[in-house]
């Protein structure tokens, strides 16, 4: 459910671009340092859009550097890493770890019982320094398996468990801009889990899994109407997040909020009239 909090790289400045990827990859050592190479699984862009927006906000001193990896043996790569590169990593974990217990007892993956269960150690340490995050994740997928079971059409319920997930996670600490961080990430939640569904529409229907847009999907105005829901989140999402008083990197968190999470969306809008296109030449 996460991947949909990306950059526009073709509307990005080569620095910018350069910045931006020097908190993924500061994000991707922070996981490792922490949590092994099994932490550095749980990378996501999503967290690193996170990291990016509270250094902007509370103008965190961030250590610069270069290293190599695996995925970049050959050329030394910049690294940006601060207390907010080291938050997202416990939360990446936090999140991964939780989804994977919720996978398995969902859908029974293996794959993804045996990742939860080779996270739970270091899990189990970051429940100790968050237990109320944990405890909303935990109470709040328990939710949305919820919603599955029942085959909720309610649009706002399933969405606004994941929702209130990425609302505790967006907010640090408490203080005066909770409220917005909190607002923002309900919002931006609410679009990833929409989003999802939107993209999986076919294979669930084509599969008979749960799918919150059920009800819609044989509608005539369909797309026109989860465009709609979706930008309506993404509206909510973006009126906090120019209320918050960032200091640097607006350009960059500008690009993800208003043009890198549409990305998938068109994506998924380009395969689908490609499809309709052949199905026309065939009839």
């Amino acid at each position: 459910m996460f991947g949909y909090v990306v950059v526009n790289k073709q509307e990005m400045k080569f620095r910018e671009f350069d910045l931006y990827r020097s908190y993924y990859c500061g994000l991707c050592r922070e996981l490792k340092a922490s949590y092994g190479t099994w932490g550095q699984l749980t990378l996501s862009y999503d967290i690193t859009f996170l990291a990016l927006l509270l250094t902007s906000l509370y103008g965190e001193e961030t250590d610069a550097g270069t290293c190599r990896c695996g995925v970049h043996p050959f050329r030394r790569q910049m690294v940006r890493r601060n207390m907010f590169t080291a938050y997202g990593a416990d939360m990446n974990l936090l999140l991964t770890y939780y989804k994977c217990q919720d996978d398995w007892e969902d859908e029974r993956k293996l794959s993804k019982k045996a990742l939860g269960g080779l996270l739970k150690g270091k899990a189990e340490d970051v429940k100790g320094r968050y237990p109320r995050k944990a405890q909303v994740i935990q109470d709040c997928l328990a939710g949305i398996l919820d919603c599955e079971k029942r085959g909720s059409q309610n649009l706002d319920e399933a969405s606004g468990f994941f929702g209130d997930i990425m609302g505790e996670v967006f907010v640090f600490q408490q203080d005066e801009w909770e409220g917005e961080l909190r607002r923002m990430g309900f919002f931006l939640g609410k679009f990833v889990y929409l989003m999802d569904a939107y993209e999986d529409m076919e294979k669930d229907t084509k599969e008979g899994n749960y799918n919150p847009f059920g009800a819609w999907y044989q509608r005539p105005q369909f797309e026109e109407e989860c465009r709609r829901v979706l930008t309506m989140m993404m509206a909510e999402c973006s009126r906090s997040f120019e209320r918050l008083p960032l200091i640097e990197y607006t350009e960059i968190l500008r690009n993800i909020l208003y043009s890198g999470v549409w990305h998938r969306y068109e994506q998924v809008q380009k395969k689908r009239r490609e499809k309709e296109e052949k199905g026309t030449e065939h009839v």
